[in-house]
């Protein structure tokens, strides 16, 4: 089968290699154009075209889909399919008829719940045990496409986005590689998705990250793991910014926001029901480094300081 694969940031590798070690020919890389990233404003690659370059793959970074040029493009390429991950646009129809045998998407929930951008980070923040990667067929309206297969996968108590997402990537790889294959013997039958029982999980904002104190221990918790690595989640101490990357939920009391206790491993603080005990961290101006190490260096702190304000964040349903 003749494979155009569509994804751009490092979700998508695992997908991308694993089709071109396959019988199926990957006969382009569709992916967002270079960004410019730093003081320097220097053009970085998407992780994708890093694969694609060093393993022959011709790509392709269009800005516009719907330019006469592109459709030229992909009549020229004449894929037998387009395979998606994290490709970071919607398909216009013109794209999404132009393959004989559609295209179809790597999405990494359990569809329909957690349609849209980021459904890793918002799982695990919505307190989430269990989660997975849909492999659904690709409509112009986002994720609403049939459902083609899907694997089950439990979240771990400590995990973060950053390592779920990895995880995930590879799990979404192996079902799509299993899925074309399934496809190409057609022996696969969509199904349609409920549309009522549907969630949503908006891309992410630096706000998203803001630490409301009020909220409980474990609440506050899993944002910090859902933000992890961007954009952090994030309070104020002293007037700067304080990021918070990993975090325990406790017993205790004290006004929420409170620092309750600056000895031991953890720098504790009190939210609207129980602690959260601090394990990793960093201040504006400093670098990332364990709770310890922190205090140990701060010789201002004390308990009785407070963190930040109430007020912050809010989740989707």
């Amino acid at each position: 089968m003749r494979i155009l694969f569509a994804g751009t940031p490092e979700f998508a590798v695992p997908s991308l290699v694993a089709l071109c070690d396959s019988p199926h020919e990957v006969i382009g890389l569709l992916s967002r154009p270079d960004r410019a990233r730093g003081r320097s404003q220097k053009l970085v690659w998407p992780e994708t075209k890093r694969v694609a370059m060093e393993r022959g793959v011709p790509v392709f970074q269009p800005q516009d889909l719907k330019t006469s040029e592109f459709k030229e493009t992909l009549k020229t390429l004449s894929p037998d399919m387009i395979a998606v991950a994290a490709y970071g646009k919607i398909f216009p129809a013109a794209v999404l008829d132009a393959p004989p045998l559609g295209c179809v998407n790597v999405h990494a929930s359990l569809l329909p719940r957690y349609r849209g951008a980021a459904p890793i980070n918002w799982a695990i923040a919505n307190g989430e045990k269990k989660t997975g990667v849909t492999i659904m067929q690709v409509e112009e309206e986002m994720d609403t496409g049939d459902i083609l297969s899907q694997r089950e996968v439990r979240i771990g108590d400590e995990e973060t986005a950053e390592e779920l997402s990895k995880r995930l990537s590879l799990e979404g790889a192996g079902l799509l590689l299993e899925t074309i294959d399934r496809i190409s013997k057609n022996d696969i039958s969509p199904v349609k998705q409920n549309s009522d029982a549907a969630t949503y999980a908006p891309l992410l904002s630096r706000k998203d990250g803001e630490i409301d104190w009020s909220r409980n221990a474990e609440e506050i918790k899993n944002l910090a793991r859902a933000m992890t690595p961007w954009p952090c989640a994030h309070t104020t101490l002293g007037g700067k910014n304080l990021k918070i990357f990993r975090a325990l939920a406790g017993a205790g009391k004290g006004n929420p926001g409170e620092i309750v206790s600056v000895g031991g491993e953890s720098l504790d603080v009190a939210t609207g029901d129980g602690v959260l005990r601090i394990l990793s961290l960093q201040i504006e101006g400093g670098r990332k480094m364990d709770a310890s190490e922190f205090m140990r260096g701060k010789k201002d702190l004390r308990e009785g300081q407070s963190m930040g304000v109430a007020g912050g964040t809010l989740r989707p349903d």
